[in-house]
């Protein structure tokens, strides 16, 4: 069944096209593709149009499940949730007037327009500077997995005859060709703020990235040394003859490319040599100055040791990147586990997306490379070297605190310990007495959420604990601390979700090694990843049980928590412990409940609950009560959620999104969207909380949760979102929606147009109020450690 159309509003007054609709401006997403972009196409085939299956979609009176990250667990990566389905939208006959055509702007272009906001970190010379080389390689990292997903399950529906038409009304092939075009536009960019920029800052505070043409004899001889005990052991050049046929390139592999010459016969010859991706990314010369492992082992005595007796013509560096999103046919699983096991032995052989190569290498290694990789040319991307500029992650690793933003470190919260001690905080007496709101990184993760699971496992009045786990760290506290309750005697029940994207191998590790602790370990619902955060602590006092409670925005993961703005409640409010209880019931057994008493839970619940109170603002705005919506989310992509807004909007109601990633809203918009506003904020920490916020005519709704506003989260995820109802709490989440809004924070307005525009300093030319800083310094403050 095809998906409706949410039930229209009336017609907008404002500015229209002369049809009824409003009249909207064109956006560079829009734009008519070129010829050229046309002939480069990968494609021969007739463009189809069969669509996708998909869950239907009642009207707006009744909204049902609708439609389906990543946070990688690179801790510094700052890349917004990706999709590998593409997201289909057809506008279906209804009765009255309709939203106007194109009010969707297109996502993998605001994808891309995020992954710029993070380039122009990378050169913007007020970030310290080893943190714009570490905004160089999250633009690479980020880049990579997108074309890895994104590009890849685009070419994959294309192919098979299943791609339909965006929301944004772009066809598959347009949507493709524009990827082409920007990305090869933004990799310029990030290459030449490479080059011509940080490189060179980096030289004058004594950090000298150089290649092997630039290093002194005496560097040269220590790095020989090197190559001949460290590096050359491990290496295997592979021939390409009628004996031995073009080698697999795996995905991301750094590569060389090598021509040489057989001086007997004079023939020449091309083999491959894989540059260990184990090694160091950088090897230090001497101190202070750093080489591209790629250079030394292409140096030319180096290679002589690789192909004795040939001539090195010529060698040049070249890196694939393929398809790696999984697919595994849940219903035909027996056991997930080892499906997905199988599935992630296929991910290695994925068809290449992309070929990146130095911008020197020669025409006919090129066309070699092209013809055996079966890419086009519209896929091959010649770059100034070095390639694969994620290898600056080590630089930015370097010990030179003058050049990274200001070390915090976070501390307790304050109701759980009201003077810091060395003494662990009683967080069940804290929870007695109160909730507790908790702000990472702000908050201490290990002393909240932490310390609420290991005390849990030490304690002998517990009898329980439930946890759901999506992504968590190779040595982390969290899994010690179930598998100690486990081996204590305590009922352990853990849901981890192992098909979390490019996690998949920790996870299957660490479900297997708390199955062998005696914990009971699930894998979800069939068809469904989840993804809400919750933890649920069962104790006896007295002739009770008591439920402790834990719902977040972020993952249960240590390391990510101190670089990750993430929110969570913790709390023993009854009706809270009962809704987990029957969600984890749900996520182990065979529950069908699908309402909750505080909680909204996808895929049944979710949208249906925030659509019905984004209209409720309208009704509430005109009667003449306090009305707002406020949304703060990764991602911003669902059309049914977007129409509310859109509905909400035209009819007066003040609307802030704020957003880190992708947004398909137009804000700005006569006659639809001129009430609504879109900022986005990126900075030293990831902005990863979700809140949604209601005026309610007077008293402010506020729920916090692991949902973006995305298909596969409200349709193909367990998410759960909890409503917050202490009045202090409700307030110091509004106070955060209205610094991210305001015209005085720094930050990025999106256009009606698509275009993002960045907003960091005021009219005389001051900065503007950077919210995380002001977040930090608060907490120094409470400490008495504030900068002056």
């Amino acid at each position: 069944m095809k998906p409706a159309v949410p039930e229209p509003s009336p017609p907008p007054e404002g500015p229209t096209a002369g049809n009824g609709t409003v009249k909207l401006p064109p956006a560079r997403s829009d734009a008519p593709v070129s010829p050229v972009a046309r002939k480069n196409g990968f494609m021969s085939q007739q463009d189809t149009q069969a669509a996708e299956a998909q869950h239907p979609q009642p009207s707006v009176g009744s909204i049902a499940a609708h439609r389906q990250h990543a946070v990688s667990a690179t801790v510094s990566d700052l890349e917004p949730d990706l999709d590998a389905d593409l997201d289909t939208f057809e506008e279906s006959p209804t009765g009255g007037a309709v939203l106007p055509q194109g009010r969707f702007l297109d996502r993998e272009r605001s994808w891309l327009a995020f992954n710029e906001r993070v380039l122009e970190l990378a050169e913007d010379p007020n970030t310290p500077l080893l943190e714009r080389a570490n905004f160089l390689a999250i633009f690479a990292s980020n880049l990579d997995e997108f074309f890895m997903v994104r590009v890849a399950g685009l070419k994959r529906r294309i192919a098979t005859g299943v791609a339909t038409r965006s929301a944004s009304g772009l066809q598959p092939r347009e949507v493709l060709e524009m990827i082409w075009a920007r990305s090869r536009e933004l990799m310029a960019r990030h290459a030449a703020c490479y080059h011509e920029d940080v490189a060179p800052a980096l030289a004058e505070e004594g950090i000298h990235l150089v290649r092997w043409s630039e290093l002194t004899d005496k560097e040269q001889a220590r790095l020989f040394t090197l190559f001949r005990h460290q590096i050359f052991p491990v290496l295997t050049p592979l021939a390409v003859d009628p004996a031995h046929p073009f080698p697999y390139i795996s995905g991301l592999s750094l590569n060389l490319a090598v021509v040489v010459r057989n001086p007997v016969s004079g023939h020449k010859h091309f083999a491959r040599v894989k540059v260990p991706p184990l090694l160091t990314r950088f090897l230090e010369a001497s101190p202070g100055r750093y080489v591209p492992i790629e250079d030394v082992i292409a140096a030319p005595n180096h290679l002589e040791e690789l192909f004795p007796g040939m001539e090195i013509l010529e060698h040049h560096a070249f890196r694939i990147t393929r398809n790696e999103d999984l697919e595994v046919e849940e219903d035909d699983a027996e056991n997930l586990l080892q499906a997905l096991e199988k599935e992630l032995m296929r991910r290695r052989f994925g068809p290449p997306v992309r070929l990146e190569v130095e911008e020197s290498i020669d025409r006919e290694v090129l066309d070699l490379l092209v013809r055996e990789l079966k890419i086009s040319e519209a896929e091959v991307y010649p770059l100034p070297g070095p390639l694969d500029l994620t290898g600056l992650f080590r630089i930015h690793g370097l010990d030179r605190p003058e050049l990274k933003y200001p070390k915090f470190i976070a501390g307790t919260h304050r109701d759980l310990a009201e003077v810091e001690s060395a003494s662990a905080p009683d967080i069940f007496a804290a929870l007695r007495a109160r909730d507790v709101l908790l702000h990472h990184p702000y908050d201490s993760f290990s002393t909240s959420v932490q310390a609420f699971l290991e005390q849990a496992a030490a304690d002998p009045d517990v009898l329980a604990i439930k946890q759901t786990l999506y992504r968590t760290s190779g040595d982390s506290p969290i899994v010690d601390a179930l598998i100690d309750a486990a081996e204590s005697g305590k009922q352990v029940l853990v849901l981890v979700e192992i098909k979390a994207r490019f996690d998949e191998h920790a996870n299957i590790k660490w479900a297997r090694k708390l199955e062998e602790a005696g914990c009971h370990v699930v894998y979800g619902l069939v068809g469904l990843k989840t993804h809400c955060k919750l933890s649920l602590v069962v104790r006896q006092e007295g002739d009770t049980l008591r439920r402790y409670s834990h719902v977040g925005t972020g993952n249960y993961h240590p390391k990510t928590a101190r670089l990750y703005e993430d929110l969570g409640l913790l709390t023993a409010d009854p009706q809270v412990g009962a809704d987990l209880s029957d969600l984890f019931n749900r996520l182990s057994g065979y529950s069908r409940r699908e309402t909750y008493r505080r909680l909204l839970v996808a895929p049944k619940s979710l949208r249906d609950g925030l659509i019905a109170r984004i209209d409720k603002e309208t009704q509430h705005h005109r009667a003449g009560r306090p009305a707002f919506v406020r949304i703060k989310v990764n991602s911003m992509v669902d059309e049914a959620v977007i129409d509310a807004l859109y509905r909400a909007a035209q009819a007066g109601v003040p609307v802030d999104i704020w957003v880190r990633g992708i947004c398909a809203v137009r804000p700005g918009v006569a006659g639809l969207s001129e009430n609504i506003r879109v900022r986005s904020i990126l900075g030293r920490f990831l902005e990863h909380s979700r809140v949604f916020a209601f005026g309610n005519g007077g008293e402010p709704e506020v729920w916090i949760g692991s949902a973006d506003m995305m298909h596969r989260n409200l349709d193909r995820r367990i998410e759960a979102l909890v409503r917050v109802v202490d009045p202090g709490h409700r307030a110091a989440l509004n106070r955060l929606l209205d610094t991210g809004m305001s015209d005085t924070t720094a930050s990025w307005h999106l256009g009606p147009d698509g275009e993002w525009t960045r907003h960091a300093t005021d009219a005389d030319g001051q900065p503007l109020r950077n919210v995380q800083e002001m977040l930090i310094d608060a907490r120094r403050r409470r400490r008495g450690t504030a900068t002056p």
